[in-house]
């Protein structure tokens, strides 16, 4: 029986222990740094937006716990915001998804997970893993593979350059759960609402389920050193919903009264920070030929502000376990890890392409034109919003301005 330990207990890893505990044949020791009780008592980790093709994954390996009762997300509303918060309907894009999109908290999913896989006869080890504990692992282990980015374990695997334009964070995150939320009259209540400001950031309300029912999340994207990057002194889910509604009274009075009188959903509802996308090189030696591989976050971190997060660590995980799987008992060397991380980047390269250029504000000519006619034709909107669930779409037609202009010009005529 081959051994595999997976170092880190979120999206991807656990996904990626269930399903290889499901296969047999294999002993699979997870390693996490939290207890489920403590997963679920801690702060939230993230917004967790999964669209249709990553939840279809979820669906497949029988982990879809939430569908009944995670609040759908039938389609999403992207608009600009003019100076002093007036938005602009006219450059406001709204369509419908094909498939509903989700948002179940990921303190509830993962401590889920963790208690499914050890009541299925797995093993979990509760302790945080530095660098230094990678190479006793690998060498106990056939492969030993790690799930989590963040802190100096992600530093294992080194910057690729070539993908990594960033030095620093682009925004400036916040994000609280809120209960007692109205919706917007004017819009279903399961639509995804993102408005944009100009020199100031983002702003995003989504439709979730956290561990005492349906809630929505509030998420901002601040540039840095502008008005929306000023969560440095903030503490606790009451005092980040109070800077919020500051903001909204400011920014956006019309989401000010929908949010007036909500509540933090509990104490650990609440999440700042930043980080710097990048992305990493798959592989790292640990030890004199002892390779470790890295998967998801570890090694393709990108900003949260297209929501592909939890969809890269689904879809990442599927893939690996593929490649386990088709690996058989002939060894997970280098090479073997070059490639089976390379199937997964030939997907992933599209939302990181996607994810940076919408970083990267101002947009380009050619994707602000195609937003603005988006804006007056359904066709156009819808293909644009569903391009979200799966990035690689916009290759086709909207990440290369003469494909760009082609697609316009069967929609509206030649561009101008």
């Amino acid at each position: 029986m081959r051994r595999i330990a997976i170092v880190g207990a979120g999206q991807a890893g656990l996904q990626l222990a269930l399903g290889l505990q499901a296969a047999g044949g294999y002993e699979v020791t997870v390693v996490s740094a939290r207890t489920p009780d403590a997963v679920r008592g801690g702060r939230v980790m993230s917004t967790q937006l999964m669209y249709g093709p990553a939840l279809a994954l979820e669906r497949s390996a029988a982990l879809n716990m939430w569908d009944e009762s995670t609040p759908r997300i039938d389609g999403l509303r992207i608009g600009p915001v003019d100076p002093p918060g007036v938005p602009v309907p006219e450059r406001t894009i709204t369509a419908a998804l094909d498939e509903p999109a989700r948002s179940v908290d990921q303190r509830v999913k993962t401590a889920h997970w963790l208690e499914l896989f050890e009541h299925r006869g797995g093993r979990v080890e509760y302790r945080e893993v530095a660098p230094d504990d990678l190479a006793p692992l690998a060498a106990g282990h056939d492969l030993t593979v790690v799930a989590t980015g963040y802190g100096p374990l992600g530093q294992v695997f080194g910057r690729d350059d070539r993908h990594s334009p960033y030095a620093g964070p682009k925004r400036t995150l916040a994000c609280v759960y809120l209960h007692g939320a109205a919706p917007d009259p004017g819009l279903p209540p399961s639509y995804l609402r993102m408005w944009g400001f100009p020199e100031a950031g983002e702003f995003f309300v989504l439709p979730a389920l956290t561990g005492s029912g349906p809630c929505v999340i509030l998420l901002w994207e601040g540039h840095p050193g502008g008005p929306f990057d000023c969560w440095g002194d903030v503490s606790g889910p009451d005092a980040t919903l109070l800077r919020s509604l500051e903001l909204l009274r400011s920014y956006a009075p019309w989401e000010y009264e929908l949010f007036a009188r909500a509540e933090p959903t509990d104490p650990g509802a609440w999440l700042t920070g930043s980080l710097t996308p990048v992305v990493r090189h798959p592989v790292a030696e640990v030890a004199p030929g002892a390779y470790v591989l890295g998967m998801a976050d570890a090694v393709v971190l990108n900003d949260p502000i297209t929501g592909q997060g939890a969809n890269n660590a689904a879809r990442c995980a599927e893939r690996y376990l593929g490649s386990v799987l088709e690996r058989g008992d002939r060894p997970f060397d280098r090479a073997w890890m070059h490639e089976t991380f390379a199937g997964w980047w030939d997907h992933a390269r599209h939302t990181t392409a996607f994810t940076n250029m919408v970083l990267d504000a101002p947009l380009p000519d050619h994707v602000q034109h195609v937003l603005a006619a988006a804006a007056r034709h359904p066709e156009l909107a819808h293909r644009y919003v569903n391009g979200f669930a799966d990035p690689a779409d916009y290759q086709e037609w909207l990440m290369d301005a003469d494909r760009a202009e082609a697609c316009l010009a069967t929609v509206v005529g030649p561009m101008v």
